[in-house]
């Protein structure tokens, strides 16, 4: 009995002492990757383990090719143990090499992740790396089988005006074998047709794909702008697809407003630019998103940076917050874990170098977080 409460004991100011710091139990940290900034995850499709096994979901992460830091654009996170990890070069050491000489067969930039419910882990390569002009020979979308962790298929975009793209989310649908793509720079959907190759541009200025001009996106009281006094503003960006491939959620950073479409408007090549964006529909008044993912229920996640928080809608359009930390410091990419946990990287956007004057902010080390799902 004593040690029973002196266990309840132990926890109340453990959690007392968690509030005060304004960190939630509900956060747990996967990984850290010291200097090395987190942006897209992803999360092998494995079933859960069994109890008193080892979970068995393999996780990727990619990191931002620049010229400080840079190592490994997409890497394996192995022998986790107690929120630590070492980072692998995914699937091999040739594809990670710094060599810009030959940018169809290396990674450029390597942006965001999708695990599809085949089990194939997708890369998506917009090649614009930081403070370097973009390579557009690079752009590619790669498919990796995970039980041979060999690259079957790689997705060129030949079809688009790849010199003015700048590619960002993807979510893929491997029974309809389609992949939808956020185009930021274009402010655009794009849908890949992924037994084809051919690509098709939707929703190119809508009005659901473009910023607000007039939408400062301001973090703890500051206006996050860039060394020349030019606020960071993002059109489309996050994406999220149903489990049930039939709505694509989207939205862009700078405004507020969640959309989403039925995936059958964005496959019926007989309907006009203007049909199409007819049966937008506008779901919720959502706050400042970065990344988002569906889960199996018909959640919706967002992280919001402001808030530093990750809300979700539900699918009866109730907005609610699934957790609030003073970690969640600009909390970008998701992905879902059939371990049945949400994870999440936390790139520190807003207090790097660019937007703090030539000052570096970044509280170190660069975590990937994960907590469970509702």
């Amino acid at each position: 009995m004593k040690i029973t409460l002196l266990s309840g004991i132990m926890t109340l100011i453990s959690l007392s002492l968690s509030a005060q710091s304004g960190q939630s139990p509900a956060l747990e940290t996967v990984a850290e990757f010291g200097k090395h900034q987190p942006i897209g995850v992803g999360v092998s499709q494995e079933q859960p383990a069994s109890p008193g096994r080892s979970s068995p979901e393999r996780i990727f992460v990619t990191f931002p090719k620049s010229k400080q830091n840079y190592d490994y654009g997409l890497a394996e996170i192995v022998n986790r143990k107690d929120g630590t990890g070492e980072r692998r070069p995914y699937p091999n050491a040739e594809w990670n090499q710094w060599d810009s000489l030959n940018p169809q067969n290396r990674f450029i930039n390597v942006q965001a992740l999708f695990v599809d419910q085949t089990n194939a882990l997708w890369v998506l390569d917009p090649a614009n790396p930081a403070d370097q002009p973009p390579i557009s020979a690079g752009i590619k979308l790669m498919k990796i089988n995970l039980a041979t962790n060999q690259v079957e298929k790689i997705y060129r975009f030949d079809d688009l005006p790849r010199e003015r793209m700048g590619l960002n989310d993807v979510q893929v649908d491997a029974r309809r074998q389609v992949a939808y793509l956020s185009d930021p720079k274009r402010s655009a959907i794009v849908v890949l047709d992924l037994k084809t190759s051919k690509s098709r541009t939707l929703l190119e200025g809508d009005k659901s794909t473009k910023a607000d001009p007039d939408f400062i996106l301001t973090i703890d009281g500051q206006a996050v702008k860039d060394d020349k006094g030019r606020p960071f503003s993002s059109n489309v960006n996050g994406i999220a697809l149903t489990r049930d491939f039939t709505y694509l959620y989207y939205r862009a950073i700078n405004q507020t407003k969640l959309y989403r479409i039925a995936t059958e408007y964005l496959n019926n090549p007989a309907l006009s630019p203007a049909e199409v964006a007819s049966h937008v529909e506008t779901m919720a008044e959502a706050g400042v998103s970065h990344g988002m993912v569906a889960d199996a229920k018909g959640n919706v996640f967002m992280t919001n940076s402001p808030d530093k928080a990750v809300r979700y809608l539900t699918p009866d359009r109730q907005l609610k917050t699934l957790v609030r930390d003073s970690r969640l410091l600009w909390p970008d990419s998701f992905a879902v874990g059939s371990d049945g946990y949400l994870y999440l990287t936390a790139a520190q956007i807003q207090r790097t170098k660019r937007y703090n004057n030539g000052q570096d902010k970044v509280d170190y080390p660069f975590r990937l977080y994960r907590m469970k799902l509702p």
